[in-house]
């Protein structure tokens, strides 16, 4: 299952990367046509220049990106909530997981079908999605590519830079920083999971990815990353639920009450 998140987060970012490959050309203005630019790439241009008016001198653009990214990280707050939740309870429950593996360890149909009956029942019985962990990516995809389009085909954000960098070019300096910053975050949302060979592989590959992309896109693309992973790193450590001690209690019971029965 988490085999195939990791396929799932490689393909969904080398479809970011493709739609850049279209359109790109093209000026985004109100007279565009077609569902993704009338509603999604053209309101991300207007709403990008709108915020940038707001602010003197010549860090507009970059000021007004930022606060884009924390409104939609806001938005999607409940969300992110659900996948830190998630993945604290899927933490939680590997030991009984662990204990199925043993239990139907033989490799025939029959019985990793049985396998995968009872982690379903497993995963039902303390109310986890094994979906949660994507759904936030899934979401996010229009959204990056949508920011990827704005900003590309945004005459008024052209030769505009914030800080060091041009916004519509690649700068040498920020991909770094967003695969710094996508490792901590990945590190804050996988605590306590670092025995799992395949969190550990993402925990790896991710950061790379990042920086891999960060080169191929403008540089207002990694800013957004790094704003989105400084917030889901507040989040994962100042976020509680109530219900994740209630859990770790009936885990640990049942943990117990598993070694009575030995």
């Amino acid at each position: 299952m988490k085999k195939k998140g990791i396929l799932l987060v490689i393909v969904l970012f080398a479809a970011l990367l493709l739609s850049g490959c279209t359109e790109t050309n093209v000026p985004i203005t109100k007279d565009s046509t077609g569902f993704w630019n009338q509603f999604i790439v053209y309101p991300l241009s207007w709403l990008i220049i709108k915020i940038a008016t707001l602010f003197p001198g010549s860090w507009g653009y970059g000021l007004s990106i930022i606060l884009i990214t924390i409104v939609i990280r806001l938005i999607l707050l409940p969300l992110m909530i659900n996948q830190i939740k998630s993945s604290r309870k899927m933490q939680l429950i590997q030991p009984e997981l662990e204990k199925l593996k043993k239990k139907y360890s033989s490799k025939d149909a029959l019985t990793q079908k049985r396998l995968q009956e009872e982690q379903m029942l497993l995963l039902q019985k303390y109310d986890i999605n094994p979906m949660s962990g994507c759904l936030p990516i899934l979401i996010q995809l229009p959204i990056l590519m949508g920011f990827y389009h704005a900003i590309i085909r945004t005459e008024e954000i052209r030769g505009s830079s914030f800080l060091w960098f041009s916004l519509a070019e690649v700068d040498f300096i920020l991909p770094f920083i967003a695969g710094a910053t996508t490792y901590f975050q990945q590190k804050a949302m996988m605590k306590g999971q670092n025995n799992n060979p395949q969190m550990a592989m993402l925990l790896v590959l991710m950061p790379i990815m990042i920086v891999i992309f960060s080169f191929m896109l403008p540089s207002a693309l990694p800013l957004y990353w790094i704003v989105g992973n400084l917030f889901s790193i507040a989040q994962s450590y100042f976020i509680k639920t109530p219900e994740l001690a209630g859990l770790e209690k009936q885990t640990s019971v049942s943990g117990r009450q598993g070694g009575k029965k030995k």
